[in-house]
């Protein structure tokens, strides 16, 4: 049986927003940082030399950052090889594997800016969706568990849908709401952020407390006239934005439908009301 895996050094490829907070959050954690390659400098023998290799770049640089490390005989026997994408899992890892390493695909659940926030936030304790074989799996949720965070274990074939959840829930979240203070402004208010701040911290809070149950709003009471109206003003002030409204309220009816939060006939009058549709 061979010897399980332990990490004492680690080296990272990527001194981007996520590899530098990485770096320090593995540091306080007590690992021993080797270094932090970006592309003006390429890893140095400490950090090729570490048990893991971290590679903190953007998801569509990775592969061929793989290829060319395995091409150099950057990888060694035993050590473990991790990326930090969402989108992917192991098997971006295969080049690595080949020369004797092991995979790890190593995502932190957060965002991430560029500053001390997002330390304190990772310190905090986040989740990272982890995927990896099984003689990793205790290396990984040891680090997972040193970096005060929880593993969620995401099998191979689950990356693509456990990133695009993520993506559409937090990306999509930023365009939203940049939107309704846009619009917010357009109206005459002139701190659209401090009216929307207890507004929407409300609804998120109560969103991950109550799932659909925090639904509120004219959707969820089938006020197909006021929804109208939305359209209305939307498609006349910023028709980009109207688009979103649309989609968003169709599915807002869909969702309370199946709460029961609304009938039939109210989700049907709302969806006549997207639609431009007057019932008779």
């Amino acid at each position: 049986m061979s010897a399980p895996l332990r990490v004492n050094t680690v080296g990272i490829v990527g001194s981007g927003r996520v590899g530098s907070i990485m770096a320090a959050a593995l540091a306080d954690a007590g690992y021993r940082v080797t270094g932090v390659a970006d592309r003006s400098r390429p890893p140095s023998a400490a950090e090729l030399a570490s048990d893991l290799l971290l590679l903190a770049v953007p998801d569509d640089a990775l592969a061929a950052l793989v290829a060319a490390l395995a091409e150099a005989g950057a990888f060694h026997e035993g050590q473990i090889v991790a990326h930090t994408s969402g989108a992917h899992g192991v098997a971006i890892l295969e080049p690595a594997v080949a020369l004797g390493a092991r995979p790890l695909a190593l995502h932190p659940a957060m965002t991430f800016a560029g500053s001390q926030a997002d330390l304190d936030r990772l310190r905090k304790g986040i989740s990272f969706g982890v995927t990896a074989p099984a003689d990793v799996r205790p290396a990984a949720e040891a680090l997972v568990r040193d970096l005060g965070g929880t593993p969620e274990w995401i099998p191979e074939e689950r990356r693509g849908l456990y990133h695009a959840a993520l993506a559409h829930g937090a990306n999509h979240l930023v365009t939203l709401v940049n939107d309704a203070m846009d619009r917010l402004r357009e109206a005459g208010v002139g701190q659209p952020e401090r009216v929307l701040d207890p507004l929407l911290h409300a609804a998120l809070d109560n969103t991950l407390r109550l799932g659909d149950a925090a639904l509120t709003g004219p959707v969820s009471r089938g006020d197909a006239g006021t929804v109208r109206r939305h359209v209305e003003v939307l498609t006349e002030a910023a028709p980009d934005a109207a688009p979103a409204y649309l989609v968003l309220a169709r599915r807002t009816a869909a969702r309370a439908l199946a709460a029961g939060r609304l009938g039939p006939d109210e989700a049907a009058a709302l969806l006549d009301a997207l639609e431009g549709k007057t019932r008779a």
